[in-house]
């Protein structure tokens, strides 16, 4: 079976990478850590997504690399990840913090060492601040009190945000499944039918068209709900005249796009078609500013300023782009204050969410940035569907 992924090489390339920027930062070693909710800046190395327990790479300036795991997943990461060493510290043991007494574990002192790092007065890059809890932050002054450490997370951003050939090839495919899902959710949407059930009936066509796992906790809520710009799906039962926000994601070797957008009930009326049509039109203006060489701020101003000229400010919650990857939604975010042009294979989420008074929509798909505009990564979007019940 020839299964679209991220081959040996990639992996090897990204650490060689990251040694790069190591040695220009001075560091004596650059530590990446992850969970398996937040996995994607350690799974960019080591191809490894941990269940329960944490995860660390640690890499030097030279490149000698190790994965760091807990006592439980030793077996399992040397089996699925694509780094050799593979070490176990108690730091990276679950949150139900089992103490393992009979177990002998090493420490980061023990690692660093195995890596040829020495002396004690060491710099520490910690490229995934977010994901570096007090134990590991604590272990690693244990083993090393004179050491500094320095938050590196722009590292992360530098080599995630534009993407290989690989890459992009992950996103299309995992965009290709989560479209089938979306239709396939509206296919069988109907009063009477759970929130919950709907998500169902998508989970079960992106396991069978080849998804290796939900892009994120899938979603289809109805009415009120709709207002949460994230949230989970329920119990309640899908009523006639209700809008429905549909957002879907597949994952393919952990890459993780998503399409989202609002389906009525019955004939949409009043201002909830005001609302949609509104939001659709500004999704499709956002589309149309999408090019190398644009300033990522000068996008999200132009977006609220659209919203505020044609008299929606009140109804904008944020906008317009979010990054896209190894998590559906990760850095760089298009804000007014993101001073960075937009460069080629570059990837995101153009994700235009809005809300009533007593409801919510978004539309949401992905794109790529090329030298002329953008690509979509998956089928264009722009039905308004208004189901016959």
């Amino acid at each position: 079976m020839n299964r679209i992924c991220i081959p040996e090489y990639e992996y090897k390339e990204r650490i060689e990478k990251a040694a790069k920027l190591a040695k220009e930062r001075k560091l004596d070693i650059l530590v990446i850590n992850g969970s398996e909710a937040d996995y994607a800046n350690t799974r960019y190395f080591s191809g490894f997504w941990p269940v329960f327990e944490r995860v660390g790479v640690a890499i030097t300036p030279s490149g000698d690399c190790a994965l760091m795991v807990g006592p439980e997943s030793e077996i399992f990461a040397g089996d699925f990840g694509k780094i050799e060493k593979v070490r176990v510290l108690r730091e990276y043991r679950e949150s139900a913090n089992p103490s393992y007494p009979e177990l002998k574990c090493q420490t980061f002192r023990d690692v660093f060492q195995e890596l040829h790092v020495t002396g004690e007065h060491i710099r520490i890059g910690m490229a995934a601040w977010l994901d570096t809890n007090l134990v590991i932050y604590e272990g690693l002054k244990e083993a090393y009190p004179d050491a500094e450490i320095v938050k590196c997370d722009d590292i992360m951003t530098t080599l995630r945000s534009i993407k290989s050939d690989n890459e992009i090839a992950c996103l299309r495919e995992a965009a290709r499944i989560t479209k089938v899902a979306t239709e396939e959710v509206i296919r069988k949407l109907k009063p009477g039918m759970t929130e919950l059930q709907m998500v169902g009936i998508a989970q079960q066509c992106i396991y069978e068209n080849g998804a290796e796992y939900e892009g994120l906790p899938l979603y289809v809520f109805s009415e009120k709900s709709t207002q949460h710009a994230i949230s989970r799906s329920s119990y309640r039962e899908i009523k006639k005249g209700d809008i429905v926000q549909i957002n879907l994601a597949a994952k393919i070797d952990g890459y993780s796009p998503s399409i989202g957008m609002p389906v009525s009930m019955g004939p949409l009326t009043g201002f909830k078609r005001e609302l949609v049509e509104f939001c659709l039109k500004a999704h499709m203006w956002t589309e149309g500013q999408l090019r190398e060489g644009v300033m990522a701020s000068q996008i999200a101003k132009d977006f609220i300023s659209f919203f505020q000229e044609n008299g929606y400010g009140e109804n904008l919650l944020y906008g317009p782009c979010h990054g896209l990857g190894l998590i559906e939604v990760e850095a760089p975010w298009m804000e007014t204050i993101s001073e960075y042009p937009l460069k080629k294979n570059m990837t995101f989420q153009i994700d235009t969410f809005a809300m009533g008074p007593d409801f919510g929509l978004r539309w949401e798909k992905p794109i790529v940035i090329t030298e002329s505009g953008c690509d979509l990564l998956s089928p264009q979007i722009g039905t308004i569907y208004e189901i016959d019940c």
